[in-house]
């Protein structure tokens, strides 16, 4: 597949890295020099020095040939402007970068379409979003949910108190007989596995697990965690997400948020309705206890330095505060986050990739989701009259061993299946693939 992308920062180098490594045929454009040389030494990529709203630049890429376009710089202007005429030069598929949120209301969403822009992506929104989700679900360290929640992804690390701890998936699906559920993925170190019914869950596991949503309290207890409601949150840092959640989360709870910078403090005040706004050094513990942290439930740490971020949710940890999450830039942090005592952390690189990777996949994908330190993907694919596999039980498709399916969605119901089920047209299988995996699965469900 030809793909451009422009902007090499942060989100394009890291798209460029993972596409890269499929196989994909990638061109990168950017004004930056230095940057792109950064970029030929690391990724097997073709580079192209310009700026992505010039048409000599864009048909130097190829646009012709292009089925997909990203405009990922940090000039939102550039991002759309680029989008509109990339489609103009043949692109299929447009993709662009914004940071106005409004922008993504429907009516808005629905202009820029007419316009030539297939898709508008926001990471500071998509990364706010997915906080406010983790936030519902506080006792897991993440909560995905496919089909308004009809299927269920979440994960728990199995601390000290843990029933499942030394048992097996075989011994541990004997007993929830009340509800069903499935173990997909299991973190153990730098390691993914994926379990199967032999496989001995150890303390310190971290293990995930796809069941229907009305089952999600259930499954709770079963392994070992209370629902604790959240009504306080603390939130630190300046940064336009911190903004950005602040607003989502104060219809909800009861938001403080600790900045340094006077100035954009006084944004905050302006924008927000039901928070309080403090002006203090959140890398200073004491100024935050002295802001009731140790009284708060939930603590979001989403300054511009990824290492304050880690070090004052490690203290919120240790004061007791129930659920924390940290903003990072370093997405291999992400691997280490439920090892070092963090329950999530948020990388809007990761965040923005998933969102983009449905329209690299084969076949009719509905989602995308990356589990947090979990080296695989989660794909939702549609089941359509031309699928091969709507003739055969589960057990007889030939699935790579690296991947499994979380579940099955059939219209207003959803079901964990076993090897004897069957694919019925428009059903949406959720299913989770380790890299080397993705390319088979990709095929079958094509």
């Amino acid at each position: 597949m030809n793909i451009v992308i422009a902007g090499a920062g942060a989100i394009g180098f890291h798209l460029a890295e993972l596409l890269s490594k499929e196989d994909q045929d990638i061109t990168l454009i950017d004004t930056n020099d230095e940057v792109l040389t950064q970029v030929g030494r690391h990724l097997d990529v073709l580079t192209i020095h310009g700026d992505a709203t010039s048409i000599e630049i864009l048909e130097q890429a190829g646009l012709k040939r292009a089925r997909l376009f990203i405009a990922v710089t940090t000039s939102e202007k550039t991002n759309l402007l680029s989008a509109i005429l990339a489609k103009q030069l043949g692109a299929q598929k447009t993709i662009a970068r914004i940071s106005n949120i409004n922008h993504l209301e429907a009516e808005n969403k629905e202009r820029f379409k007419n316009l030539g822009v297939d898709a508008l992506i926001s990471p500071q929104n998509l990364a706010a979003l997915e906080i406010q989700r983790l936030l519902q679900r506080a006792s897991f360290t993440d909560l995905f949910e496919f089909e308004n929640g009809k299927i269920s992804v979440v994960g728990f690390t199995l601390d000290t108190i843990c029933p499942l701890i030394n048992q097996t998936i075989e011994q541990i699906d004997e007993r929830s007989k009340d509800f069903p559920f499935r173990g997909i993925a299991l973190l153990r170190g730098d390691k993914t596995l994926i379990p199967n019914g032999d496989t001995i869950l150890h303390k310190g596991d971290h293990l995930y697990i796809s069941t229907q949503n009305q089952y999600l309290s259930k499954a709770m207890g079963f392994v070992g965690k209370q629902l604790k409601p959240i009504n306080n949150v603390m939130i630190i840092g300046g940064t336009n997400l911190a903004l950005r959640t602040a607003q989502l989360l104060e219809k909800e709870y009861s938001i403080t948020v600790v900045l340094k910078d006077e100035e954009q403090g006084k944004k905050f005040v302006q924008t927000l309705q039901n928070s309080l706004v403090i002006h203090a050094d959140p890398s200073d513990i004491d100024a935050l206890k002295e802001e009731s942290l140790e009284k708060m439930d939930a603590f979001i740490a989403l300054t511009p330095n990824s290492e304050i971020n880690i070090i004052s949710s490690l203290m919120a940890e240790e004061l007791g505060v129930y659920k924390t999450i940290a903003m990072v830039e370093n997405v291999n942090y992400t691997r280490i986050s439920q090892n070092i005592g963090i329950d999530t952390i948020i990388n809007k690189k990761l965040v923005a990739a998933n969102n983009i990777f449905r329209y690299v996949r084969k076949g009719k994908v509905e989602a995308i989701a990356s589990l947090h330190g979990v080296n695989g993907e989660i794909i939702e694919f549609e089941i359509h009259r031309k699928n091969r596999l709507l003739n055969n039980p589960i057990k007889d498709l030939h699935l790579p061993k690296e991947s499994i399916i979380a579940g099955i969605v059939r219209g207003e119901t959803s079901f964990v299946p076993n090897g004897e089920s069957y694919f019925e047209i428009n059903d949406k299988v959720i299913i989770l693939a380790l890299p080397e995996a993705i390319h088979q699965v990709e095929e079958i469900f094509k």
